[in-house]
């Protein structure tokens, strides 16, 4: 079995319980409101939430954001496993998962988010999955960088047979000529500045507007025909 693609909670090695109280906060979200998209993965969709873009681009969509810091696929798979995709009718779900999957082979991650995209496929037929690519990684060129890069490959080749899914390279203009990526868009050389995610969500943010759009105007076909 693959152990990227068998859904698993976190250990709570630190013993304060807390990404299993987010994920019930999730859960009383997704029963409380009506999202329209629904943001799910690790950290870089997790402190999105704090920053400028998803206030001034994703609020008013009617977007949830249950990202949570340090997960692996199979976390978010037992997270959509256990009911963070129950109770909600969403038009776009954005997943992105993967970088924080170390010990994991390509090949591995890859079974992993298709894993994901087929529980997303089962449980939310009627929406669109988007799918980012996964960020280069690091100040200088690095294995991980390589790994990512190769999963982004795979999983572009794997979901062409389904229409609505899609691949959203993300990834793009922060590897700089000399190999290096700058801290104004990454601080950490991992997470993204206001700066970094103004570039790397910008195309998901224009993806979406077109999926909306064309969504509002299928509802209102079928209002007509009814």
């Amino acid at each position: 079995m693959n152990p990227a693609a068998t859904p698993v909670p976190v250990e709570d090695v630190q013993g304060d319980g807390r990404w299993l109280s987010m994920h019930k906060r999730f859960l009383l979200e997704a029963k409380e409101k009506e999202p329209e998209v629904i943001f799910i993965g690790d950290s870089i969709i997790q402190q999105m939430s704090n920053c400028e873009i998803w206030s001034k681009y994703f609020v008013p969509m009617h977007a949830l954001n249950f990202g949570i810091s340090g997960d692996q696929t199979q976390h978010v798979l037992w997270r959509i496993e256990n009911g963070e995709l129950e109770h909600v009718n969403p038009k776009v779900i954005v997943v992105l998962v993967g970088t924080n999957n170390f010990d994991f082979s390509p090949e591995e991650i890859t079974e992993g988010i298709l894993e994901i995209v087929r529980v997303i496929r089962e449980k939310q037929p009627q929406a669109y999955i988007v799918l980012p690519t996964l960020l280069p990684r690091g100040q200088n060129p690095n294995p991980l960088r390589e790994r990512n890069s190769k999963v982004n490959k795979l999983v572009s080749e794997r979901v062409t047979s389904d229409s609505r899914c899609e691949v959203v390279a993300i990834d793009k203009g922060f590897v700089l000529a000399d190999g290096t990526i700058s801290h104004h868009d990454m601080f950490d050389y991992l997470h993204l500045t206001n700066l970094g995610y103004q570039k790397a969500f910008e195309p998901v943010y224009e993806l979406l507007l077109q999926l909306l759009s064309e969504g509002e105007k299928e509802d209102d076909a079928n209002t007509i025909s009814e």
